[in-house]
């Protein structure tokens, strides 16, 4: 855990996460779709969004993991980003206070939200396409 590896992405900190205000567990259920999510999250130390709707918690203040923030408002997700490194990332705001947060992909999250997600801007009818293919 936290080795960097020879694939010239940046390593991850181990994280000792303790979810929710009862201690540690092995899953919690989503605030949008009431899915149990299990803690574990294949190519991430740990969870922070549901895998099945991409929703996720306003729990972290700086570092992920920290759970230090107040608001514990819904966020829902906005988009997608691309970091330097190749990694994809989902970009979610708070309902709440309104801040906006980056939380990387897990292996396990759903494909077809996913793709929806990326695909949004074409189907958005107030931009025309041809603009975005010039980005």
């Amino acid at each position: 855990m936290g080795r960097h590896r020879s694939s010239g992405r940046r390593p991850q900190r181990y994280k000792d996460v303790t979810h929710g205000r009862s201690g540690r567990g092995d899953a919690f259920r989503c605030v949008a779709c009431r899915l149990d999510v299990p803690l574990a999250a294949p190519g991430t130390a740990h969870r922070n969004h549901c895998p099945h709707c991409l929703t996720s918690l306003h729990l972290d203040r700086r570092v992920p993991g920290d759970r230090a923030a107040e608001c514990r408002g819904r966020m829902t997700v906005l988009s997608m980003s691309v970091r330097a490194d190749g990694e994809w990332q989902l970009i979610h705001q708070c309902q709440s206070c309104g801040e906006l947060g980056a939380n990387r992909i897990a292996g396990d999250d759903n494909p077809l939200a996913l793709l929806r997600l990326a695909l949004r801007p074409l189907t958005d009818s107030t931009r025309p396409i041809r603009a975005l293919l010039t980005l």
